[in-house]
């Protein structure tokens, strides 16, 4: 266990590359001409650099403000912008001028809207689909304040994987995740997986908190019985000082230890990895659990 604060630093499997000079420069300049946010730069993600220098980006709808205050997070909090009615147009403008066939939107928690966002993010996923037709969409979703109405707002918009993080144990859930409350979270995923839908349930866990290993084993089990079935497992690395600690750096093997779990519990898609996170090569698990509901 090495703490955040230890003089030995970051392991070395933690130690990354820089994106080459110019690597990222067409996805940068997509998105500083349509005035589009991404996850990958509010939340610093490690996998920015690669993801761009492919031509991908996770956009983050309803601005760079976040109404709660996760102690694990980047993206800022405070004052939210006013709702932009013109976002989904930019978004499925730049998703064409980038020539993406797999496009994933998250956005920030807004409890200070009536439906938590929703109606953007419906309308720009059914902007995404006129825009590309074939295209696939990824919708990464906040608790939308349990609001099941607000949830079927996105779902009626046709995404075909809907994801929702859990982020951690329920025991942290206080320190980690204060506004948010574990089974609110367990819920959206059960009704977005109720039989009938078309469409892929995903959820994801950030490890190095202070969860012990028996707490992600029992949270796998509720995920499977909720009806998720696709899941990511990353290294949470603290964005500064002022945040939640990382309390254990996880040896790349214990992460293939999890895969491996979590595919012998039942799910049919998963990423587990010290970088992982739970938009990084969202298409591949999309295809791989196509392959297994087939």
């Amino acid at each position: 266990m090495i703490s955040s604060h230890s003089p030995l630093g970051k392991p070395p499997w933690l130690r990354r590359h820089l994106a080459a000079a110019g690597a990222t420069r067409r996805v940068d300049q997509a998105l500083a001409q349509l005035r589009l946010h991404t996850v990958c730069q509010e939340a610093h993600c490690p996998n920015q650099g690669e993801c761009y220098g492919r031509g991908t980006a996770t956009f983050l709808l309803l601005g760079p403000s976040c109404t709660r205050a996760c102690a694990f997070c980047a993206v800022g909090h405070g004052r939210p912008s006013p709702v932009d009615p013109d976002e989904p147009r930019r978004v499925a403008q730049a998703a064409a001028k980038l020539g993406l066939d797999y496009c994933v939107l998250t956005m920030v928690t807004r409890d200070d809207l009536a439906d938590g966002g929703a109606g953007l993010v419906a309308r720009t996923v059914r902007a995404l689909g006129r825009a590309r037709p074939a295209m696939a969409v990824e919708a990464l979703v906040s608790d939308l304040g349990g609001d099941p109405r607000a949830l079927e707002l996105v779902l009626a918009a046709g995404p075909q994987v809907l994801n929702h993080n859990l982020e951690t144990v329920p025991r942290l859930y206080e320190r980690v995740r204060p506004g948010a409350d574990y089974n609110r979270s367990l819920d959206l995923l059960a009704r977005t997986a109720e039989p009938g839908r078309e469409l892929v349930t995903k959820s994801g866990l950030m490890l190095g908190l202070g969860e012990r290993p028996d707490e992600v084993s029992a949270v796998m089990d509720d995920l499977l019985a909720a009806g998720c079935r696709v899941l990511t497992l990353g290294q949470y690395l603290a964005p500064s000082a002022e945040h939640h600690p990382v309390v254990e750096y996880l040896h790349p093997d214990r992460f293939a230890a999890l895969a491996e779990t979590a595919r012998a519990k039942g799910f049919v898609a998963v990423a587990s990895g010290p970088y992982v996170r739970s938009s990084y090569r969202a298409q591949d698990l999309y295809r791989r659990a196509l392959e297994r509901r087939s």
